[in-house]
């Protein structure tokens, strides 16, 4: 509460008054700790809980005087506690909405009355006490907490002290308590940073050259060979090429195990993992990662070799010990703003042609040595080149734009405009080429100019332009307007706010109109405008500019011509028009990632934060009122575009943001609401926005503005929902709100897709929680999901299907699927492309596989064929859940393995993908097997085909997940042959031992199982008990699984048998 809050805790740098704290998961760890400090302060320390603080904690309540027991006294709304101070005043006093507390004893009273509001209460209280010990022990007390040796401080200040008071020892004692509570906070907090934090270019050599170590021959060897694809290292010490730095990457690795395939890897800031192969620099399709994401190679290898996890833990590498990960909070290589999205493969980031400059390899003709330059587009955003040489392009002028210059000179002469800044000339303005010097607030534009993250595509940049084929298809507006922009060049003050009002009178919202003004220079002046002293003039300028910068080359010309600059700069006027328009023009704008960019880096989230601050609820406003709640809803309209961005959703959260969409969410005003719930949902994306959502008591409005008229709202709503029911807190109060009904009620509006989208994405995610489908069934949303299966886009189709996969967790509800014809709909989805799609309906039909009439349609269907041919699918996700689907199928099939036999090619499919390098495709695979091999005759097939030795090699996985299912597998296929002595050969029995010391049931049962049929073979039974096996099954026959203790007792008797065995035969022979 001293050290913690002062320099760990995160605050925001907020638009009026002090600062909140952010909305972060480290905030959240630092305040649960302070509410449990508080919540058993009483209980525990019952003396110092009477201290009376120095000065009371003084904050603003949620809490009313019905919240309090009958252990205070009431005075209207006003509350006071029944104990009082020195003074006379009471330890807690309640004026709604101020409280004030002097105690820890009714601290910790009135956070229990505050029930599911504790955090927030606590948030509040911290906010506006920033220094909470200095009102609680005093300053003296404060900074010896924060200072380098609180203990020896405070003994110093004990023998200064003279004059001490009864309380002195009791000071003393929350003095100690204070500190420990304040370590305690730190360690938790330095605990989570090191969980977050990521790789930089200097570990990751360390750990490759630690790794070359290894590579030696004989048998201490652990990898056959470690290599870089490309032996280029650029100055800050990546060898990725630059267009790839932009997300994150470092290098690229091939490593040779000494036991697996060949492994190609991508080191990147956010870890360590597997990519599509890439064996040189400039395998331009290989950079999709296609497994786990890992804290670092070591960790990586041990995962996919059981070779080099058995050997690097061994003696003979103990003195090579690797170097602990040097890990940095926040490392970018040239910018990784990308890291926080969704992975995306390589052909979809091939279209975004803006965002990936290739760079350019060239050989020396005298040396014939590689030469690396960069492409001319890095050149054209001065970047420095490895050589440490800049490239810079000069701006030039067209002798028309030269031109232009002189008449305007000449028009205007020396003292026509005192008052203007701004040249209105095409030659005046810095910056009309994006490789031009564009101007910012300090000369040059800021570091982060290389990336921008966002959900939309940067193609609109590049689409073709559309113009007439010759001048006489022109209309005779294209002409007249150029004639008004020739006198808005020249004229002065007067002419030119006529000349405004002349082109505002033409419809601006017309691409022949929009295309004139740009064509003849207009957009110059128009800019050029912004920056003079006129108001009439900005006015002017920006209603024009609001109009045609819905084109979507007129916006790439603004940017281009540095115009979105001096827009920024209108934000801080202090003429509520002109902001409210700047604010709306930038909302036009800012709808292309380059935008959003400078709109950051202009500071333009900041100050489009500080224009939501307006009290927008009021009942009867006034003028000013109304004037503030415009400049409020343009504000948000201009962060709701710029909220694309992930670096922008940071920024509004650092400037404040989330407390005043929360404040303008309670608006009864729909305009204002549409931006700041679009602007929510979009940062929804966000884990600390979906926190603050939470704890800000957002989910209320939210599923109030579900039940309104407005379908755009609605579906804005929905899609916040949606992006944060993954969190079941969530979840329980969409519930608790009663927000089910009206999400069950959007579904009849089926004509809106986006809405539907929105509105099934919520219902589905709602109804991971069981409780939440009771309430669904009650609405009948069931039977409506299962008629949206057919003629529906794939948006809605993904979010149908995951629904009615959780759904059909229940059992009735898998018969009402049935009931109402909704399984045929759901094979049919089978021979979709859509992975996320084909996710959700192998788990669908998975589900409803367990029922055995539904498993007589799927099979006739030919649906069991259909989900096989999915695990031929390039992505391991639809593997994964393609597999897990299949078990259900086998298990209710009427003639499972039949079935199985008559599908040419499944088993040995099924076999090659114990081949796979992803943990949830093997267990999936696993279970599988487990399943097929209780038929003899598909065991045999399974192997022929292989399945005991790569059953095997899986052995010494240390996953839980695929140890159980693993376990389950290899004691299936022991039934056949001799596959018994087969995995005692392969070394699958000591490796199954270890399993039994995981702390999962499951794991321990199907280990069980497995080493009871391995036990039937003598030399696994030698193997076992080598190995120490007896003790804990011992331990296990003790449990109360029947099946668990009866495996573990065969067990353990085979072994014993063996013993007796072999002591008869030494005895009698």
């Amino acid at each position: 509460m001293g050290v913690s809050l002062t320099r760990a805790a995160q605050w925001t740098t907020a638009s009026s008054g002090t600062g909140k704290l952010e909305f972060t998961s480290m905030n959240e760890s630092l305040l649960k700790e302070i509410l449990r400090f508080v919540e058993q302060f009483s209980s525990q320390h019952s003396q110092e809980a009477e201290h009376v603080f120095k000065e009371p904690l003084q904050w603003s309540t949620t809490l009313v005087a019905s919240d309090f027991k009958t252990d205070y006294d009431f005075s209207d709304s006003d509350v006071y506690s029944h104990e009082k101070d020195s003074e006379g005043h009471p330890l807690l006093q309640l004026s709604p909405p101020a409280v004030c507390v002097r105690s820890f004893s009714q601290l910790s009273k009135l956070v229990h009355l505050a029930s599911d509001k504790k955090l927030e209460e606590v948030r509040a209280c911290l906010e506006e006490n920033r220094e909470p010990v200095v009102k609680i022990l005093g300053p003296s007390f404060a900074t010896i907490l924060e200072g380098e040796d609180p203990h020896s401080d405070l003994l110093r200040l004990v023998d200064k002290e003279e004059d001490r008071g009864e309380d002195w020892e009791v000071k003393v004692k929350l003095f100690h308590l204070l500190h420990d509570m304040d370590k305690q906070l730190l360690k938790e907090l330095l605990k989570e940073i090191s969980e977050q934090a990521g790789l930089d270019p200097t570990a990751v050599k360390n750990e490759v050259e630690l790794l070359k170590r290894f590579c030696s021959e004989g048998e201490k060897r652990v990898l056959k060979s470690v290599r870089y694809t490309s032996d280029y290292e650029f100055s800050n010490g990546c060898r990725a090429p630059l267009w790839r730095q932009v997300h994150g990457d470092i290098c690229y690795l091939v490593i040779e195990p000494c036991d697996t395939e060949t492994l190609y890897i991508t080191c990147s800031s956010a870890g360590v993992f597997l990519n599509g192969g890439i064996k040189q620099e400039g395998d331009e399709n290989a950079y999709e990662r296609t497994s786990d994401t890992y804290p670092d190679l070591v960790t990586l290898l041990k995962s996919r070799s059981p070779h080099f996890a058995e050997n690097i833990n061994k003696e003979d590498f103990a003195v090579q010990e690797l170097p602990s990960t040097q890990k940095i909070q926040h490392v970018e290589s040239v910018d990784a703003e990308e890291q926080g999205q969704p992975q995306r493969s390589y052909e979809q980031q091939e279209k975004n042609v803006h965002e990936k400059p290739r760079q350019q390899h060239t050989l020396n003709k005298a040396g014939g040595e590689k030469k690396y330059e960069p492409c001319p587009r890095w050149k054209d955003l001065s970047l420095m080149s490895p050589c440490g040489k800049a490239e810079e392009k000069k701006p030039s002028k067209s002798s028309g734009e030269e031109k232009s210059g002189e008449i305007q000179k000449k028009k205007l002469g020396p003292g026509a405009k005192s008052k203007m800044k701004a040249d209105f000339s095409v030659s005046s303005l810095p910056g009309r080429l994006s490789s031009q010097k564009i101007k910012t607030p300090a000369g040059s534009m800021p570091v982060d100019v290389f990336s921008e993250s966002s959900s939309e595509s940067e193609e609109e940049e590049e689409q073709p332009e559309r113009r007439p084929e010759s001048n006489t298809d022109l209309p005779s507006e294209y002409w007249q307007i150029q004639k008004l922009v020739k006198y808005l060049k020249g004229g002065d003050q007067t002419a030119t706010v006529l000349t405004l009002c002349a082109m505002m009178d033409f419809n601006l919202m017309q691409e022949t109109c929009q295309l004139a003004i740009r064509d003849v220079g207009g957009l110059e002046v128009l800019i050029n405008l912004l920056d003079t002293d006129e108001v009439k003039c900005k006015i002017g300028s920006l209603k024009i500019l609001r109009r045609i910068s819905h084109n979507l080359q007129i916006r790439r010309a603004i940017v281009d011509m540095g115009g979105l600059q001096s827009i920024v700069k209108i934000l801080d006027s202090t003429v509520k028009d002109l902001k409210a328009l700047a604010a709306e023009t930038i909302a036009n704008v800012a709808r292309f990632r380059r935008a959003r960019r400078a709109v950051r880096q202009y500071g333009g989230i900041k100050k489009l934060v500080k224009l939501l601050d307006c009290v927008p609820n009021l009942a009867s406003l006034t003028a000013k009122q109304e004037k503030d709640v415009e400049v409020a809803r343009c504000g948000a309209l201009a962060l709701w575009s710029c909220s694309k961005s992930t670096k922008n959703k940071e920024a509004i959260r650092k400037a404040g943001g989330i407390p005043l969409l929360g404040r303008l969410l309670k608006s009864p005003h729909e305009n204002m609401l549409i931006p700041v719930v679009g602007t929510l949902q979009e940062c929804a994306s966000e884990e600390s926005y979906r926190i603050a959502i939470q704890t800000e008591g957002m989910i209320k409005d939210l599923v109030e503005n579900l039940s309104s008229d407005n379908d755009k709202l609605q579906m804005h709503c929905a899609s916040a929902i949606f992006k944060c029911a993954e969190d079941k807190q969530t979840r329980d109060l969409v519930r608790k709100y009663k927000g089910l009904q009206p999400l069950a009620s959007l579904l009849s509006k089926a004509d809106n897709k986006q809405l539907l989208a929105a509105a099934t994405g919520a219902i589905w995610k709602c109804s991971i929680s069981m409780e939440n489908v009771a309430k669904f069934q009650e609405y009948k949303a069931l039977e409506t999901l299962v008629r949206l299966l057919t003629d529906q886009p794939e948006e809605v189709l993904v979010n149908v299907v995951g629904a009615l996969g959780e759904f059909a967790q229940i059992p009735a509800n898998k018969a009402t699927i049935r009931k109402c014809g909704g399984i045929k709909p759901l094979v049919n989805l089978l021979t979709g492309t859509n992975q996320a799609l084909l996710v959700n309906v192998t788990k669908a039909v998975g589900a409803c596989a367990t029922d055995k009439d539904n498993m007589a349609i799927i099979d006739q269907l030919d649906g069991v064929r259909l989900v096989w041919s999915l695990l031929k699918n390039p992505s391991a996700d639809v593997q994964s859940s393609a597999a897990w689907a299949l078990c259900p199928c086998i298990e209710n099939a009427k003639d499972a393995g039949e079935m199985v036999r008559s599908l040419v090619g499944g088993l040995e499919l099924i076999v090659n993908l114990l081949k796979s390098t992803n943990n949830e495709v093997l267990a999936s695979i696993c279970a599988a097997i487990a399943k097929i091999a209780k038929d003899k005759e598909n065991l045999a097939v399974l192997t022929d085909h292989g399945v005991v030795p790569l059953l095997a090699k899986l052995t010494n996985t240390t996953d839980d997940r695929l140890r159980c299912h693993l376990a389950q597998a290899i004691g299936h296929c022991c039934m056949w042959g001799s596959n018994r002595a087969s995995f005692g050969e392969a070394g699958a029995v000591a490796p199954l031992v270890r399993y039994l010391k995981s702390k999962d049931n499951a794991v321990h049962q199907s280990t069980a199982m497995a080493l009871y049929q391995l036990s039937k073979d003598p030399n696994n039974c030698i193997t076992m008990h080598e190995k120490g096996v007896v003790k804990p099954l011992i331990h296990i026959m003790g449990s109360d699984d029947e099946m668990l203790q009866e495996a573990a007792a065969g067990c353990v008797r085979n072994i014993r048998l063996l013993a007796q065995a072999n002591r008869k035969a030494r005895l009698f022979y």
